[in-house]
């Protein structure tokens, strides 16, 4: 039996759990999520692990990490699963406690019983990360920029002075966070390069090849246009129950920031680039509805972006529309 250690971590602590030959789990709780927690689950793997063994999380956001930096230094097997992985798991287990504990062996349970499956995590370059965070932190700016705009249509006149003051505070801070990400991609060679490609996809502009720099990481870590179509969770997906038969929609498990930031860039495609133009005009003769075709050039735009980033060559509509 390989040895699996499950980790439930949260934004300031973890619990370990390992199944053991005798049926029961071993485990340890409350592990600060720190430098000082990550030292004591050292100790306890030197006790408890082999070498070999596969430690199992649950992406958190940013909350894995550290841990999973930590350990994949120390040279251990560290497997990184989507949420929606366990919650299934969960679901089929018939969970109804869910403590820190208990979901801990329940990532463990879940790893031995996908040992076979289990994909090694590998650190993203810190490149890749500090981008991330500032076109996360970017929407997060817009989305308060926004909120202040509609305060603004509905405030009292003797607030609205100081809604103004922020909004202009904030519009300050997307300006200056916009030129960041332009020089951070600007100062690195290889994220300049994808940006140049992407960039020549008709339909895609800065602030778009930056999310999905941003959000995919290394594009060439997925085998294909399908693996990044799923990542994205617009891969469709067959639902029949019933009378209700050959329903397709998408999945949705994967990046809503991804599938939200490539709705527009896909509806502006509709128009300006010639394969997804062509593309529409087929779905369009067959009878499909407004958002399936728009889902449909989402993923078609997505395929594209892989394909030019994977051959690194600028898009070329004619080798688009053969494909």
């Amino acid at each position: 039996m390989p040895c699996v250690i499950g980790v439930d971590i949260a934004k300031h602590t973890f619990d370990i759990a390992t199944l053991q030959a005798n049926g029961k789990y071993r485990t340890k709780a409350k592990l600060s999520n720190t430098s000082a927690g990550f030292k004591v689950l050292d100790d306890w793997l030197l006790k408890h692990a082999e070498p070999e063994a596969w430690i199992v999380m649950e992406a958190t956001g940013i909350y894995h990490e550290g841990l999973a930096d930590h350990l994949h230094t120390g040279g251990y097997r560290v497997c990184v699963l989507n949420p929606a992985q366990l919650a299934s798991y969960a679901a089929s287990q018939l969970q109804r406690v869910k403590t820190d504990r208990v979901d801990a062996k329940l990532i463990a349970a879940y790893g031995l019983r996908h040992a076979d499956t289990l994909r090694p995590w590998q650190p993203e370059a810190p490149a890749i990360r500090q981008l991330r965070a500032l076109v996360r932190r970017l929407q997060d700016l817009q989305e308060i920029a926004q909120m202040e705009r509609n305060r603004l249509l509905v405030s009292e006149p003797r607030v609205q002075a100081s809604i103004r003051s922020v909004l202009e505070h904030v519009e300050q801070q997307i300006a200056e966070t916009r030129q960041a990400i332009r020089d951070h991609i600007d100062d690195d060679p290889d994220l300049r390069n994808q940006r140049d490609l992407l960039v020549s996809i008709d339909g895609i502009a800065d602030t778009t090849a930056a999310l999905l720099l941003a959000e995919l990481g290394d594009p060439l870590r997925f085998t294909d246009a399908r693996a990044i179509t799923a990542f994205a969770g617009l891969n469709p997906r067959l639902q029949e129950s019933g009378k209700h038969k050959g329903h397709v929609c998408i999945s949705r498990q994967g990046s809503s920031r991804l599938r939200a930031g490539l709705y527009l860039p896909s509806v502006s495609a509709l128009n300006s680039n010639e394969a997804i133009k062509a593309m529409t005009q087929r779905l369009e003769q067959r009878g499909k509805a407004g958002k399936q075709i728009v889902c449909a050039a989402m993923r078609k735009l997505l395929h594209i972006v892989y394909g030019v980033l994977k051959s690194g060559q600028p898009f070329d509509a004619q080798r688009a529309l053969a494909h």
